[in-house]
């Protein structure tokens, strides 16, 4: 379905939609696969999946930061969550974007920010994720991953499995802590997989390789097939479970989640929390159409696809608009 990924990848990038969707918070019906919009509700959240013996990794969601005032009340709302985590004991970890600590703005700027968050975290003994973004911010972002390394232990990164360079960055970053994902933006046939069938045996051949050789390994996916050639792999390997942990999203294939977790796997949730859900919430339903299926019911209300439409018509009106310019 390249046509309805598309369509929602190009929703996410539309900032005038983004602006619009948090003015309505979370009464489209997102709540259920945010975590809440401020610190109280985003704890309560960990402490219920930690209750099913499920840790988090959790993203303070942010998108289109230009400015460094906004850098730096993200860096401040971060360094809030890791304090709030050790705090209230729960078992969880961060995830960061560096776009929304500066990236765009300043390399430097970015730097320093994450360093003060890593640095945080390192002081709890708390793990750090540099979150991949488009294909611009790619390298930055292992840069930045390394520079930090030079002074802590706990930051690891995103390798996404639709670019071609994939199996290069994760042989080189191997001995990082390292999500492995499918990949959640456009990019283009000239750097990246378009066929779904090449991502997802790409995706594989990912994976076999951080669990026999890397350091730690996050497996991101809510693809059944997936997680369970992924239980026969171990099994066959005997790679022991403090190895790796599977991830899914807040919200998505609650049973799932739960009984991977009562199997015993090591079961993580990645878990947004804030207003500006709408950019991630887009990006979800484009990077596996099948989780529309697997929101639908408990997201989309009449309500709910009135507002979509709305907004949707409006987006595709002003790109009809824009090309008669």
């Amino acid at each position: 379905m390249p046509v309805l990924r598309d369509f929602f990848i190009h929703l996410s990038e539309n900032q005038l939609l983004n602006s619009a969707a948090q003015k309505y918070g979370l009464k489209l019906g997102a709540q259920s696969v945010v975590a809440g919009t401020n610190i109280p509700e985003v704890i309560e959240s960990i402490k219920e999946l930690n209750r099913h013996g499920i840790s988090c990794t959790v993203d303070n969601l942010g998108e289109f930061v230009y400015e460094k005032s906004e850098a730096t009340k993200a860096k401040n709302q971060i360094l809030d969550v890791i304090e709030a985590i050790h705090e209230h004991g729960v078992d969880a970890h961060i995830s960061v974007k560096p776009s929304q600590l500066g990236l765009d703005i300043d390399y430097d700027f970015c730097f320093d920010n994450l360093m003060e968050i890593v640095g945080k975290a390192h002081e709890y003994n708390m793990h750090v994720n540099l979150d991949q973004e488009t294909l611009d911010r790619l390298q930055p972002t292992f840069d930045l991953m390394e520079k930090i390394s030079e002074t802590y232990d706990n930051v690891g990164t995103v390798i996404q499995a639709y670019f071609y360079n994939a199996k290069e960055n994760i042989e080189k970053y191997k001995d990082y802590r390292l999500r492995i994902v499918k990949g959640a933006y456009k990019e283009p046939a000239n750097v990246a997989y378009q066929d779904k069938n090449d991502i997802d045996l790409n995706f594989i051949e990912l994976i076999e390789y951080h669990l026999l050789n890397g350091k730690f390994t996050s497996i991101a996916t809510h693809d059944h097939n997936v997680i369970n050639h992924v239980k026969q792999f171990v099994k066959e390997n005997n790679i022991p479970n403090d190895k790796f942990e599977i991830q899914m999203l807040y919200g998505f294939r609650k049973e799932m989640q739960l009984d991977l977790a009562k199997e015993g796997y090591n079961f993580c949730t990645y878990v947004p929390f804030g207003n500006d859900w709408y950019g991630y919430f887009m990006r979800r339903l484009a990077e596996r159409p099948q989780n529309v299926k697997l929101v639908t019911k408990q997201v989309f209300t009449k309500k709910t696809n009135t507002v979509i439409g709305l907004t949707a018509a409006a987006f595709l009106l002003g790109r009809l608009t824009k090309k008669n310019r």
